[in-house]
């Protein structure tokens, strides 16, 4: 295959633990063919969508540790003018956050796909799943959960839990979460600080004292459930455990819950044409639906043995070649 990924400026992967940079081997490892570029480089006209797609060659992986050249690792050919729909497939892999300049990259992904591309995430999917709100699809799953712009109810809710988080619906990487308790003098000013004396929806979750075990990242490709969580446990005095956030990742099987929930949502959420998800569970709770960029793939290896990025390309050779067969 010829797969094309849509990410970040390749300068900035830290390779030791990107994601991104895991499929890519795996990619090349099973013979595809890799192109690369950034969502400047995608435009529309002449009714198409087209990418400046630059070839790109892996050198040997150990270029990419920390200590060597942390240009050493890849080689781009110069820039091409393609169709998306001449690529196999197309791999959406910019991080967040989600804005604005995001939201018109779906649309111009969109646009691909009528086209006859096969992208993945598919792009109007990423567009209607918010990574936080999408859990209020499945309260069976989730703790008690709220979502409102007026301040006197998120005050409400924190009393009647006595602990809540609170965050903002566009947030990554744990930024902008607060831990809130009925009686902090500070409590008012925690909610003024967050929507903005009722400018901005707020998300509010019952506290889960469960996670000073670990914010689960559950990953789903094609359908399927990865065999093992890499649970992100909190730094001393932290309550986020985001690896952005200072936390800590540490493997583990899933448990009979994580299970349930997974299995539960895979086969739905593939079929909307989400092909790569990253579930986060706090103890028996989804806490989030992440569908943008979801990572972990390198922790997981390291720490199992269990090749997720192979996992992923050999799903998504199947994916392919459905999809191929569905439109012949």
């Amino acid at each position: 295959m010829r797969i094309l990924i849509v990410a970040d400026p390749i300068e900035s992967f830290k390779t030791y633990k990107d994601s991104t940079y895991a499929i890519m081997q795996a990619a090349v490892a099973r013979g595809h063919a890799l192109a690369f570029c950034g969502q400047a480089q995608l435009w529309l006209e002449g009714g198409s969508a087209w990418a400046d797609a630059q070839p790109l060659e892996l050198s040997s992986p150990q270029l990419g540790e920390p200590g060597h050249d942390p240009h050493g690792w890849w080689r781009l050919g110069a820039p091409r003018a393609e169709k998306l729909a001449a690529f196999d497939a197309v791999l959406m892999r910019k991080d967040p956050p989600f804005d604005l300049e995001y939201v018109y990259s779906t649309y111009l992904l969109d646009h691909a796909v009528r086209e006859g591309a096969r992208v993945f995430n598919d792009p109007r999917a990423v567009r209607d799943h918010s990574e936080k709100y999408a859990i209020a699809e499945f309260p069976e799953f989730t703790a008690d959960t709220m979502v409102t712009r007026d301040p006197a109810r998120l005050r409400q809710f924190v009393q009647k839990h006595g602990e809540a988080v609170f965050k903002l619906l566009d947030g990554m990487g744990g930024a902008s979460i607060f831990r809130a308790r009925a009686g902090d003098p500070n409590l008012s000013v925690i909610v003024e600080t967050m929507n903005q004396f009722g400018a901005r929806s707020v998300m509010a979750q019952r506290y889960l004292p469960q996670i000073a075990d670990g914010d689960k990242r559950v990953l789903l490709i094609g359908g399927r459930v990865v065999p093992f969580a890499l649970a992100r446990s909190p730094k001393l005095g932290e309550s986020r455990g985001n690896l952005a956030a200072g936390g800590t990742g540490r493997a583990q099987p899933l448990s009979a819950r994580d299970r349930e929930i997974a299995e539960s949502l895979a086969p739905r959420l593939h079929a909307r044409g989400l092909f790569l998800v990253g579930l986060d569970v706090i103890g028996d709770c989804l806490t989030a639906v992440n569908v943008t960029s979801p990572t972990c793939f390198r922790e997981l290896v390291e720490q199992t043995g269990f090749d997720v990025a192979a996992m992923f390309v050999e799903r998504l050779e199947v994916e392919v070649r459905a999809e191929v067969a569905r439109d012949a």
